[in-house]
């Protein structure tokens, strides 16, 4: 098969599904390697596609339903109170997009996220232990912003409520 059938069927397989895949699972399935992958998405992306990387493997962005973005500030350090944070975001509703840091150097730093639940926040919470990873935050003392996708204001505003009451949230 050739790079542009692969692209095209790669485009297809991340349409078809609700849910991000790996990029090794796209190498078994097309019989390439995870860097020939790695590079197709690339050569996607050039070509306009908008497709994310995010913890959980690639997807395609799109707004399925009626929503709008919102960003918080927060601030706290350590795991526990990270997993805290991100559950209360999900279980008010919210898609964690991304998460994002001010360098004094570097400026704006981000990582997609797209957090939709519970197991989406445990798995992403595992990773980081497993790898022994440090959040991003650890390059601002705990300060970041969050990109959450909301259907209403009524789930941002329990939201805010509750990341206020844990002292979580920057004004």
């Amino acid at each position: 098969m050739n790079g542009t059938k692969r692209r095209e069927q790669i485009f297809e397989l991340l349409k078809e599904r609700n849910d991000a895949i790996k990029g090794s699972e796209l190498a078994e399935i097309l019989g390439v390697s995870r860097q020939v992958i790695v590079q197709d998405i690339a050569l996607l992306r050039a070509e306009g596609h908008s497709i994310v990387a995010t913890p959980q493997g690639y997807m395609i962005m799109t707004l399925k339903r009626p929503s709008f973005m919102k960003s918080v500030m927060c601030a706290h350090t350590g795991i526990e109170e990270m997993r805290d944070e991100l559950y209360i975001m999900v279980d008010n509703g919210a898609t964690v997009v991304d998460v994002t840091v001010e360098h004094p150097v570097y400026g704006e730093i981000a990582g997609n996220l797209m957090l939709k639940n519970r197991i989406d926040v445990q798995n992403f919470i595992s990773k980081v232990i497993h790898t022994k990873a440090e959040p991003l935050s650890i390059l601002t003392g705990g300060v970041h912003f969050h990109t959450l996708e909301v259907s209403d204001e009524d789930s941002f505003q329990r939201i805010i409520a509750s990341l206020k009451g844990k002292g979580y949230l920057m004004d």
